[in-house]
């Protein structure tokens, strides 16, 4: 069977909403830093929808026995933000997965090669192998940190199947790779923009995700 990469872009109102409120040059860090939140917790409740484990169960209501299902807690679910922006998307995601576990991995960009090198790598040598991983990246743009996260990852046993990318603006250059090396990826983001300009920022974009959420 061939696998194709899938590309979600819900019609949620909310998520449009939060989206214009990021977007927008005018918006305050403090207001942009909310709708990154909000951005975060609509986009992982889609990313979820048929992606966690559940178990079936009996319990007993008030008035009657009933059937229900609950999350299982015997399988790994973990959230990795990639620092800096990120962690912009937590708050919400957090509010979607209390239980899942965080793992903390830093990425900067060489704004003159583009290219990304990691300084912070908290994930386990070695995961469970039906751990279920969310990745936020906000932008998904030449795509050179998207996929050294996601070579990071399966080198410590993730599996690409059971991995969802949390984005908030993607572009076609960052989706291409993605497909041509991780074919079985699910992707939910909030738009798909035209392209990129010659610094590697995403047209239109949202600015640097990182700078407006944090201030600096």
């Amino acid at each position: 069977m061939t696998l194709q990469l899938r590309v979600y872009v819900p019609e949620h109102p909310l998520i449009k909403h939060w989206l214009a409120v990021a977007r927008d040059a005018g918006t305050p860090s403090v207001l942009f830093k909310t709708a990154m939140t909000e951005l975060g917790r609509w986009l992982s409740y889609e990313a979820t929808r048929t992606w966690l484990p559940t178990m079936p169960t009996t319990l007993q209501t008030p008035l009657a026995q009933a059937d229900g299902t609950l999350i299982d807690p015997e399988v790994p679910i973990g959230v990795v933000p990639i620092l800096r922006a990120g962690l912009a998307l937590l708050d919400g995601v957090q509010h979607i997965l209390p239980i899942a576990s965080t793992y903390h991995l830093g990425l900067v960009r060489n704004e003159e090669t583009l290219e990304p090198s990691c300084y912070l790598n908290k994930l386990p040598q070695k995961f469970h192998p039906q751990t279920r991983i969310l990745i936020l990246e906000p932008m998904l743009a030449t795509g050179g940190s998207i996929m050294m996260a996601m070579e990071i990852l399966t080198q410590r046993g993730i599996d690409p199947t059971l991995v969802r990318i949390v984005s908030v603006v993607a572009a076609p250059p960052a989706l291409k790779k993605l497909s041509e090396h991780y074919p079985s990826l699910n992707i939910y983001t909030a738009i798909i923009d035209e392209g990129l300009n010659n610094r590697g920022y995403i047209v239109p974009g949202l600015g640097d995700a990182g700078d407006r959420a944090f201030g600096t």
